[in-house]
């Protein structure tokens, strides 16, 4: 049964599916619905302002198709239902994925749209159409999805009663409101309503490199104070000059060059142009604002001013055979942290200097280096840094003094060694005193001789001149750092000490440090004036059986002394603070047990017109220590793996 204009009763599910199948395009709509308005005001009467939307939505099909006379809109004939196998529960998963795939394609690509229904075909390109907000395909979509709306009965009535004639009505009725209105089809499937972000999005940039590697590269503006955040995040971590004027709203750079330039992730901060072009490194600038060795440099390093030094003294008494681990002596457990600073002094050194320095690189492993070493017959000393702060020392000076009557033979006498970091000046002399009980006075014209005959410094200029004096080497530095051998002894014969030890197997030594010459002639001002020791709480370090825990029992039973020492002192009061002072008891391999102490030393700003040593080290000797550290790790991990592979079978 058909209308006069050509359409079947079912019409409203032909024309559904037609709009469906993509027959209509935006024009044609567009002009439609035009002639339609046209015509309706030119054949029937037009309807009266005001006439209620309900009265409309009650008229059926046929008048409705009467009123609106819709041209150039050739129906088809309706398509016959796909019939679709069951899917089975993979399928179904894989067809909700690939529908919130294509969905997040649409909402991300503003300028392409997506099938929803999870098609693997392609949608037929057309013109974006404006509001898509509201496509009616998708009321449409669920128009003929309804049973009501498929079943139709072979007389032309509908299944369903007046009521729901009147719903279907009304959905006609809005859909082709929507289409008088001018809103086309894209296509034959439905799309997804464009979203709009909240904000605009970012310009494109021309840059080849991928942004998520360029996310690191940002200035959050949530850390704009990187000088508090770096603090709080590195402890150790301050921000310089240069780095508190650069600050960002969250920008990228538009050159691949300087992505890498600031990170909130790094603890070096950059440096600007003309920050360069107002110093140089090599010759500095007397500006304050601006040196390497300035202010600025020394809070990004040191927040609080403060260093840590190990300084250490072992009398090897000539030993070819080294320890098979420095650990224990270098490394204590004690403290948490290494320190920035290692001086190590040897009295009667190894034959093979070389090789004790490469032990002691191998020990420290790659974050120190080499500043400096020097030798005076068997005295050796060096001296390891930290490999960051390597550029803010100036040149290192040394110098010797025999004190033997003999020049030639170099078994006692003094090496020192001296620099400057930042703006503090260091002094550190290791010497090796008269031996012998009773020889106090000898050892205190060793001294003497030492702060007389030293001639530092050379060419690095003095820190403050005028508290200086020419007598007296250790008044011509902030810091000063001696320790040795020295060779003071108990004044107590065996008996009476070994007594006293044994009485007090812990750290109590107050009873032996009673008859000790050294704390005797200091109390009395005769040697290291102005020198101070740290509190002594560790068994003498002299003399041992080698390889054993005991002191001398060879038929000389000699007296346990504190012979191995380490004193300070400072131009500026409490710049040095003692944290620790011990003895190392686990290296047997000499008749003296290492000494070490760890000292907290205040380091304050300098000027750049002094000799930089410009990042001068013993590379050589780097490369050796960390190649031998690599293949002792190599060794140790095959060692344990074959043990974990070996079985060992027992026969009862």
């Amino acid at each position: 049964m058909s209308t006069p204009n050509g359409f079947p009763q079912h019409s409203r599910v032909c024309l559904t599916r037609s709009m469906e199948g993509g027959a209509v395009q935006d024009l044609q709509a567009k002009k439609a619905g035009k002639a339609a308005k046209k015509e309706a005001g030119g054949d029937g009467a037009p309807p009266k302002t005001g006439t209620p939307i309900s009265e409309t939505l009650k008229l059926l099909p046929e008048e409705l198709k009467a009123n609106m006379k819709i041209k150039s809109i050739t129906p088809r004939p309706p398509r016959k239902p796909r019939l679709e196998r069951a899917a089975s529960l993979d399928e179904k998963s894989w067809r909700k994925w690939r529908r919130f795939r294509t969905s997040q394609e649409s909402l991300t690509d503003p300028n392409e749209t997506s099938s929803s229904n999870g098609s693997l075909q392609e949608a037929s390109p057309s013109p974006p159409a404006r509001g898509r907000a509201s496509n009616p395909c998708c009321q449409q979509d669920s128009l003929h999805s309804s049973p009501e709306a498929l079943e139709a009965s072979p007389g032309g009535k509908s299944r369903a009663g007046t009521s729901d004639l009147g719903k279907r009505a009304s959905e006609i009725s809005s859909a082709f409101g929507g289409l008088l209105r001018g809103k086309g089809f894209a296509g034959g499937k439905p799309r997804l309503s464009q979203i709009m972000p909240a904000r605009p999005l970012p310009p494109m940039e021309l840059n080849v490199a991928s942004h998520s590697l360029r996310t690191a590269n940002r200035i959050d503006s949530d850390c704009l104070d990187y000088r508090h955040y770096s603090q709080h995040k590195f402890g150790r971590v301050s921000s310089s000059l240069s780095d508190s004027r650069l600050q960002g709203n969250g920008t990228l750079y538009d050159n691949c060059s300087t992505d890498s330039m600031r990170s909130t992730f790094s603890v070096l901060t950059p440096i600007r142009a003309k920050d360069v072009r107002s110093r140089s490194y090599l010759e500095g600038s007397l500006l304050a604002s601006g040196a390497l060795m300035g202010a600025e440099e020394l809070s990004r390093y040191f927040p609080n001013r403060n260093m840590g030094i190990f300084v250490a003294t072992w009398n090897m008494q000539g030993q070819k055979e080294l320890p098979a681990n420095l650990d224990d002596f270098l490394l204590p457990t004690d403290p948490d942290f290494a320190q920035d600073m290692y001086v190590i002094g040897v009295q009667e050194g190894c034959p093979d200097r070389r090789e004790w320095e490469i032990r002691l690189q191998e020990t420290l492993g790659p974050h120190y280096v080499l500043l400096h070493s020097a030798a005076h017959g068997v005295l050796y000393m060096s001296v390891f840094i930290r490999r960051d702060l390597i550029w803010f020392c100036s040149e290192v000076e040394y110098a010797t003094v025999t004190t033997r009557i003999v020049s030639q033979i170099k078994t006692k006498g003094a090496l020192g060694i001296s620099f400057t970091f930042f703006g503090t000046s260091f002094l550190f002399i290791t010497s090796h005193f008269t031996s012998g009980d009773s020889k106090v006075n000898e050892r205190k014209l060793d001294y003497n001789k030492t702060i007389q005959a030293l001639t530092l410094p050379k060419n690095v200029p003095d820190t403050n001149p005028y508290r200086s004096s020419s007598s007296d080497v250790t008044t011509r530095f902030d810091e000063v750092f001696w320790f040795g051998d020295f060779n003071f002894r108990l004044n107590k014969d065996r008996e009476t000490v070994d007594s006293i030890l044994s009485q007090n197997p812990g750290t109590d030594v107050s009873k032996l440090l009673a008859y000790d010459q050294l704390t005797s002639e200091m109390s009395r001002g005769s040697i290291f004036k102005g020198f101070q020791e740290a509190d002594i709480h560790f068994r003498p370090s002299y003399k041992f059986d080698i390889g054993k825990d005991s002191y001398d029992t060879t038929s000389k039973q000699r007296t346990p002394s504190y012979t191995d020492r380490v004193v300070f002192r400072s131009r500026y009061k409490d710049d040095i603070q003692a944290v620790k002072y011990s003895s190392c008891p686990v290296i047997k391999t000499s008749d003296h047990r290492p000494v070490f102490a760890l000292f907290r030393v205040k380091v304050r700003p300098g000027r750049d017109n002094i000799p930089l040593a410009a990042g001068l080290f013993d590379r050589d000797l780097y490369l050796t220590g960390i190649r031998r550290r690599a293949t002792r790790e190599l060794l140790k991990r095959r060692e344990r793996k074959d043990q974990r592979s070996s079985s060992i079978c027992s026969i009862s």
